[in-house]
């Protein structure tokens, strides 16, 4: 009788417990909803007040809230915050939030820290099994600035073939590496094809294909200037 007791008493305090959970990821979720409004309105103090509300009890509703908090600061250029509420959000998550990782990978890049925003990215691709496609992207975007232009190829290359060839931007910058290595004609068909996915509507792929075909123009004269001396 006295283990059913306590058997009774162990089975209540359970359902007390699941009880009290469900009500604080309720309230959560309403602080979050409440916050999203405020984001819409880039009313982004008042949300980070909503987001603040959120328990760290809440679960993944907690790393959703610090990843929220952290957009708030980013927004606001309070660019330090941003990093590290994004990292909070990481860490609340077991180090498994590609969302936020990418989040994270552009404040750094916005910081200049570019070591660390390349380790972000990386991070995304190796948790999301390389379906982040825009953190191809951005490594390339990296790489691109450091000099690295073959390495920035492959990585514009991989953005589009994971995008199944709908990446008019990566198209751009794959042919401005092209043409930096000096492979023209390449890039003349990166810049058209820019250009047919956006139906003629990217200013910068139209003023890099017009650079690009005056360099094979001066190319080919230079040939043939070659060939009669």
């Amino acid at each position: 009788m006295l283990k059913r007791t306590i058997l009774l008493a162990l089975l209540v305090i359970c359902f007390l417990n699941l009880t009290t959970v469900c009500l604080a990821n309720d309230d959560a979720r309403k602080a979050i909803r409440r916050g999203n409004e405020r984001v819409a309105k880039a009313q982004y103090q008042e949300a980070l007040r909503e987001y603040g509300r959120v328990q760290k009890t809440s679960g993944d509703l907690y790393a959703t809230a610090l990843y929220n908090i952290g957009v708030c600061y980013y927004e606001l250029s309070r660019l330090p915050e941003a990093v590290a509420e994004y990292e909070a959000a990481i860490e609340a998550r077991g180090g498994r939030y590609p969302k936020a990782l990418y989040a994270l990978g552009i404040a750094l890049e916005d910081l200049e820290q570019w070591a660390e925003a390349v380790k972000a990215y990386r991070k995304v691709l190796e948790i999301s099994k390389g379906e982040y496609i825009a953190a191809y992207y951005r490594l390339g975007v990296i790489a691109a600035g450091e000099g690295n232009y073959e390495s920035a190829v492959a990585l514009f290359r991989e953005a589009i073939k994971q995008s199944k060839d709908r990446f008019p931007t990566s198209h751009n910058n794959l042919g401005v590496m092209l043409a930096r290595l000096g492979r023209y004609g390449e890039a003349e068909r990166e810049f058209e094809i820019a250009l047919e996915q956006t139906s003629g509507k990217y200013e910068d792929a139209l003023h890099n294909l017009a650079v690009c075909r005056s360099r094979l123009k001066s190319a080919k004269a230079d040939q043939l200037a070659l060939t009669f001396k």
